[in-house]
């Protein structure tokens, strides 16, 4: 069956790779991605549910997800670290990654349906769709943060294709997204699917599974 839609990651697939923004990050505080993540998993098992993930899901505000980190992170550091730019200096580090753009304004352009999945934060939206021509290329954008739902759940991949509309099933989508688990849910969906490592892997890939 030929592929009539194409649903893309954001951020590590349309910019450059995210961690180079928790790089940033550690340069300007001090605090490792290893020393978040620790802390953030402590938050999880103390809690239940993983609060990166919670605020994802637009569950939990930025405040609130950014005052649980310092508290978690104070008797490791021996202070509450100050996290209020944590979104400007995650930004501030990403770049476009323009030749995955291209290719996502030239499939457009070939007249496949294109959709735009993102695991994201609600505060953060005027600055990831700022960043790129999001609306020019994709007709569907599904936020993680406004639904309620992460990938990789099934539900918010289903919730994409019924935007999409137009009789449009997982057979006749193609996803490209940066993190495998993500991918495999696609696949486990019926979807085509790429992994992103690279640009020029990517398009490759993507090429061959619309048969160009």
């Amino acid at each position: 069956m030929p592929i009539r839609a194409v649903i893309s990651d954001f951020g590590g697939v349309l910019t450059t790779p995210l961690l180079g923004s928790f790089a940033a990050f550690q340069d300007e505080t001090g605090i490792s991605a290893q020393s978040l993540g620790e802390a953030m998993q402590r938050i999880a098992e103390r809690d239940g549910e993983h609060p990166l993930f919670e605020l994802e899901r637009g569950r939990i505000t930025e405040a609130r997800f950014l005052e649980s980190l310092r508290r978690e992170l104070a008797p490791d550091l021996g202070h509450e670290p100050e996290l209020h730019r944590f979104s400007e200096i995650y930004f501030d580090a990403l770049d476009p990654n323009e030749p995955m753009i291209e290719e996502m304004r030239d499939l457009k352009a070939r007249g496949y349906r294109m959709a735009l999945l993102t695991n994201n934060v609600r505060e953060w939206e005027p600055l990831w769709r700022g960043m790129l021509p999001v609306d020019e290329i994709f007709e569907v954008i599904v936020d993680s943060a406004f639904v309620g739902m992460r990938k990789p759940e099934p539900a918010i991949y289903e919730l994409v294709l019924e935007r999409i509309g137009g009789g449009i099933g997982a057979a006749d989508c193609l996803f490209v997204d940066d993190v495998e688990d993500n991918v495999a849910t696609a696949r486990e969906l019926g979807m085509a699917a790429v992994h992103f490592r690279s640009s020029d892997q990517a398009i490759g890939e993507i090429e061959a599974a619309l048969g160009s």
